[in-house]
């Protein structure tokens, strides 16, 4: 089995994650090595930059009891010599047990699950997907608020490019909550993922962030603007002032990195748990990797 995109998965399946990314918060948080997976490799292809996608996956692998390898920098491989994707994943499989890859072309992951039997998880395809990103945001919703069902769920920010916040819609999708989305005119989440989902949960554009359970900020990506002046117009900040009209009892949430979205005055408010979610993708990734190696719990 392979997690290209969270568009496909069943609620049963999610479900199944979360429950046993309970399992072991414990373990992640005591910094406990298991032997679930002990003997087993993962392999970590980033062609982009990452922290701690790269970092949890490779710490939950060693939670579990297996080792890893892998790349953070594609210059230091043989793509920088022109070697293909098919290639190098043909080349990795022979070195590893799943494969985690980041990429910057959109669907390089799913090509790289058509070109091998080991399981490949995407950790994110340009604007497109960040499958195990939703899943850990669900469980830190769930974690932080008692459930996800009944929430008021705003998403904030780069809603057009912001890979994290398409596979979290369709993740949302399964539940019974309402999505609120607050964007800049040029940035708004793309009508496909809408209509996608539309049937299933109620979807509605905002410019209050007063009803909002969760407000789940994201980075307006400076790369996507080729006028530095429209960029400077699509930032907005959470900061002491914008608090006051979030919920007392609302959690605010990011897949970090951040700039300028949240000030850092908003890291000592009980409600930022954006680094407490940082941490939860321990536990999350390590259900996954358990799921899709064959692991089974302590």
């Amino acid at each position: 089995m392979d997690l290209i995109t969270t568009r496909t998965l069943s609620k049963a399946f999610i479900e199944d994650i979360l429950k046993k990314a309970e399992s072991y918060e414990k373990a992640a948080r005591d910094k406990k090595n298991l032997t679930v997976l002990k003997g087993k490799t993962l392999a970590t292809l980033f062609f982009e930059p990452s922290t701690r996608t790269q970092m949890s996956f490779q710490a939950a692998m060693l939670r579990l009891g297996g080792t890893y390898l892998g790349f953070s920098n594609p210059k230091t491989t043989s793509s920088a010599k022109g070697e293909t994707l098919a290639d190098t994943i043909r080349v990795v499989e022979g070195y590893a047990d799943a494969i985690v890859m980041r990429h910057s072309v959109e669907g390089a992951p799913a090509r790289a699950a058509e070109l091998t039997d080991l399981p490949v998880i995407n950790a994110g395809d340009g604007s497109n997907q960040h499958p195990s990103q939703a899943l850990l945001d669900l469980f830190t919703i769930r974690k932080e608020k008692g459930k996800i069902d009944g929430q008021t769920i705003l998403l904030a920010g780069d809603l057009k490019y912001g890979r994290t916040v398409h596979s979290l819609m369709y993740a949302l999708s399964h539940y019974d909550v309402d999505i609120q989305l607050f964007s800049p005119p040029s940035l708004k989440m793309p009508e496909s993922i809408v209509n996608d989902i539309k049937d299933r949960v109620s979807v509605t554009e905002t410019s209050d962030f007063g009803d909002a359970d969760v407000v789940y900020a994201t980075r307006v990506q400076r790369e996507r603007f080729a006028d530095p002046e429209e960029y400077q117009k699509s930032l907005y900040t959470i900061d002491e002032s914008m608090l006051a009209k979030i919920k007392t009892d609302a959690i605010i949430l990011h897949p970090l990195p951040r700039v300028k979205e949240i000030a850092p005055e908003v890291d000592a408010d009980p409600r930022a748990k954006y680094f407490e979610q940082s941490f939860y993708g321990v536990p999350t990734r390590m259900a996954i990797l358990d799921t899709l190696l064959g692991g089974s719990s302590e």
